[in-house]
């Protein structure tokens, strides 16, 4: 049986462009989303869109790591991050925005965001089948799609409000070629203070580049001005359990092992979590 269109994915069609044919809108025909030329993406019966073509992105959380990810953020230990995004991505957007979270996950964020513009219409996009499957169910004005960050997004020009890259990859180019000349993009990177703890107690975890921040100005000072930024730092509990979850949820899941995990007995009973949120103001 066709799967029917999403109705958070019917609010957001007209965003969506053809991945082949860049120009072309799609509509919603026999269970697909299509374009005039023929081209058909198919809608998964978990809601989001499967737009992406050809060789398929590797870069994406695998089942464990979103159930990580799922669980780890259930527990509000990022919460307040989420609530600097959705003050950064609220500040002087119109009443009915258009919100496109690029590396969504589980869509934790752009939920935020959303619950903070109750008139917006939001957008995940991320290459992660197990996290989209969360994203498309986390709001319900939440689309969500399958794309690579890396490839010119499957979009029109100057159609979001807010960008949002948290925790993502980037792609400044695109960033600025799909938001409107009176948007922002919200950027969140961890500190070098971030998850100090864990890291000092579990070795194969990857470390935070202490070039990371000249690296992000590098890259998006050709086409994006920061306009504020805010630094979020708190130390919070931990049980073993969330701990262990944090791991999994991030790229170190990648590099370490159970015996990395429990090499000494024991993972920290607390973590700082240190973070800069930036809104920028394209050029």
């Amino acid at each position: 049986m066709p799967v029917s269109l999403p109705p958070a994915l019917a609010l957001s069609l007209d965003l969506l462009r053809c991945p082949t044919c860049r120009t072309r809108r799609l509509h919603h025909d026999r269970g697909a989303l299509r374009c005039p030329a023929g081209h058909a993406f198919d809608i998964a019966r978990h809601g989001y869109a499967g737009l992406l073509t050809g060789a398929r992105a590797t870069s994406g959380d695998d089942a464990a790591m979103a159930q990580s990810r799922d669980r780890f953020l259930s527990t509000g230990t990022y919460a307040p991050i989420r609530e600097a995004v959705a003050r950064l991505a609220a500040d002087s957007a119109p009443a009915r925005a258009t919100v496109v979270d690029v590396g969504c996950g589980t869509g934790y964020y752009l939920t935020g965001a959303l619950d903070e513009l109750p008139g917006a219409r939001g957008l995940g996009l991320d290459t992660s089948v197990r996290a989209l499957r969360s994203a498309a169910r986390a709001h319900e004005r939440a689309a969500a799609a399958a794309w690579d960050v890396f490839r010119p997004f499957p979009l029109a020009d100057k159609v979001a409000d807010v960008v949002l890259d948290v925790f993502a990859p980037r792609n400044p180019a695109e960033f600025h070629r799909v938001l409107r000349p009176t948007g922002r993009l919200v950027v969140v990177r961890p500190t070098g203070r971030h998850l100090t703890e864990l890291r000092g107690q579990v070795p194969a975890m990857v470390t935070v580049d202490p070039a990371k921040e000249q690296r992000l100005h590098r890259a998006l000072d050709p086409f994006f001005r920061a306009a504020v930024t805010e630094q979020v730092e708190y130390t919070v509990p931990l049980t073993a359990r969330e701990a262990l979850d944090l791991v999994g949820m991030s790229p170190s899941a990648r590099h370490v092992s159970r015996a990395d995990l429990h090499e000494d007995g024991r993972l920290p009973d607390q973590v700082t979590v240190s973070v800069l949120a930036t809104a920028y103001r394209p050029r």
